[in-house]
């Protein structure tokens, strides 16, 4: 089964890097994250709130929800009640947004600081100096029920190799300087979201602790 020869090598080949894999599981039917699923992977990711309402609703209790798209404040009431982890955060309102809602659900909801690193202007994110003026109006601690958990960005779509590793190094950079500067003696700021299908091995090799996976574990997304 060629699906599971490849996940077989690269849960393998991240796990002995120590680096998390996130099958991305968006436009791919129940029965894909299924068969994933009886191979032993448990951390799925969805960029639309309504894809994965409709998939947790009918899957394994025990799977772990990675929300990685562009998420609205509006949209936040809806999965504060099972969502494992807000990889997307890009802004001070829906920082606030989330943390009212895991209030409300009695809970703490792990988030990601989604940074702006490549050249497209098409990607969300924070630059470095948006999220230190943030930290430095509403510090950490004004977030009782967020669980700040590190950052995510994404590369350019280029083949430019070194292109690709600079705009991870900056994000490394900019996730050690948010370390130091608010974090540094807590153990849950320790994720470092970087790398997909087209580039994880860059991004491993550049400090990643957490790859987002598609195509190569699912095959290309359908067409609707």
């Amino acid at each position: 089964m060629k699906e599971q020869n490849v996940y077989d090598f690269l849960n393998q080949t991240l796990q002995e890097r120590g680096v998390g894999l996130i099958a991305v599981s968006k436009t791919h039917p129940i029965e894909a994250i299924e068969a994933l699923y009886s191979l032993g992977q448990r951390r799925f990711a969805e960029n639309r709130v309504q894809e994965m309402l409709s998939k947790a609703e009918v899957l394994p209790a025990d799977i772990e929800w990675h929300l990685i798209g562009h998420l609205q404040t509006n949209k936040v009431k809806f999965i504060a009640p099972f969502v494992s982890v807000v990889q997307s955060v890009d802004s001070l309102k829906l920082l606030q947004e989330i943390n009212r809602q895991a209030e409300k659900n009695h809970r703490t909801i792990r988030c990601l600081l989604q940074f702006h690193i490549a050249r497209e202007e098409t990607k969300f994110g924070f630059s470095a100096s948006e999220a230190t003026d943030m930290f430095a109006s509403h510090p950490p601690g004004a977030f009782p029920h967020v669980v700040f958990g590190g950052v995510m960005g994404m590369a350019t779509f280029t083949e430019d190799a070194e292109q690709v590793r600079a705009e991870f190094r900056t994000l490394k950079s900019i996730f050690d300087q948010l370390r130091q500067a608010y974090f540094g003696n807590n153990p849950d700021f320790c994720d470092l979201s970087m790398g997909m299908s087209g580039d994880w091995q860059l991004a491993v090799e550049e400090g990643s602790t957490m790859v987002r996976i598609g195509s190569l574990l699912f095959g290309q997304r359908p067409q609707n």
